[in-house]
């Protein structure tokens, strides 16, 4: 058992949350976070993962940007009934990835991963290649396979918060870009319902979330857009926003930032964090408001690629699946042949009524 303290972003006084390593039958690290020590005794788990021999890295000349190759992911577990949910609690009778009877947060290196530490080269003639290295982390936000973070508390949010900022410190001490995010919903492609997220550490800086930094290297620009947000505001505190952006590229979706330029979760302070959690507890249950229905999203959390942590400035953001009752957005032609996104919503309009959703706290 180890007990970390965080303060400001470094190391201090105050005690923030516990953590419980652990060391699962193939060797794969599980942490188990929370605000009070965790003292489960161990339970049997899944039997180890089959070996593989790892994924690889292609280059795409045309697009300029990596393909990561992993034949192992064809068999990961898709939507098996609650009663054997490999990321709920250890019981008898249902073996799964966490060997304890509860938790608060757990996070634990994927049995299927896309990016592994010992991926080996890969010779191919013509093609541009590289080793898939690199590390990917399954992050459960609770032992309770019906909760979300729509129904979560939001002092379990600000842990989640926490964790979420001492992998990507950890993680980056390693690999370039940590990127964790959250998939949630059939429709976009989940194949498993428990909550939970994911977190890929990256040997390189994708195409992306370099365009990103670099941008944000050349100006303050989500200063800039906190500033002059005006009526795309959904919820405000003194330290964090929740907004729509007005250059949104889904109907419905929401940013959520500090008000002080961070470079990732790890460097909130207390105040910071807990507003960013409330935020983002009612973010989500505005969603799910709107339509009466949850709704399927990807959540990504915005963290400053290696070398550009001194300009750049966190979000944490939220790009819901659907337009309208019953009707998702797809990526069909124009989007996925010119990468030119079409929205029907204008963002003006979709803070308006996010705005109208009654939120309430969270059950």
């Amino acid at each position: 058992m180890r007990r970390l303290r965080r303060a400001h972003g470094v190391w201090g006084e105050d005690i923030l949350f516990d953590l419980r390593e652990f060391r699962l039958p193939d060797g794969r690290e599980l942490l188990l976070y929370g605000h009070a020590p965790h003292e489960g005794e161990v339970r049997a788990c899944l039997p180890p993962a089959p070996d593989s021999e790892g994924g690889h890295l292609r280059w795409h000349p045309l697009r300029r940007e990596w393909v990561a190759y992993a034949g192992a992911r064809q068999g990961r577990t898709f939507l098996p009934p609650a009663a054997s949910c490999p990321l709920c609690p250890a019981a008898e009778g249902r073996l799964g990835e966490i060997p304890f009877g509860h938790f608060e947060v757990a996070v634990f290196e994927n049995r299927f991963p896309a990016l592994t530490g010992d991926a080996l080269p890969v010779e191919l003639g013509g093609i541009e290649t590289a080793p898939a290295r690199g590390r990917c982390e399954v992050v459960v936000f609770s032992d309770d396979h019906h909760a979300g973070l729509g129904t979560l508390g939001e002092d379990r949010l600000a842990l989640l918060l926490e964790v979420w900022g001492a992998r990507a410190e950890a993680l980056g001490e390693t690999y370039p870009y940590v990127f964790p995010f959250e998939n949630r919903g059939e429709e976009i492609g989940v194949t498993l319902h428990h909550p939970h997220g994911q977190i890929y550490a990256f040997p390189f800086v994708p195409a992306q979330a370099r365009r990103a930094a670099q941008a944000q290297a050349e100006a303050p620009v989500i200063e800039g857009l906190l500033r002059d947000a005006g009526a795309l505001v959904v919820e405000e505190t003194e330290v964090a926003v929740a907004l729509v952006p007005p250059f949104a590229i889904y109907p419905y979706e929401m940013w959520i930032a500090p008000r002080r330029r961070v470079a990732g979760p790890q460097a909130l302070d207390d105040a910071e964090r807990q507003a960013m959690a409330g935020l983002l507890g009612r973010a989500v249950r505005r969603l799910d408001g709107l339509f009466g229905s949850p709704m399927p999203y990807i959540l990504t959390v915005q963290c400053a690629p290696r070398g550009f942590e001194a300009a750049f400035h966190m979000t944490i953001e939220i790009r819901p699946f659907r337009r309208d009752a019953g009707k998702l957005k797809y990526l069909a032609g124009v989007e996925q042949g010119t990468g030119v996104f079409l929205a029907d919503v204008l963002p003006e309009d979709a803070a308006a009524r996010l705005r109208g959703v009654s939120v309430g706290d969270a059950p």
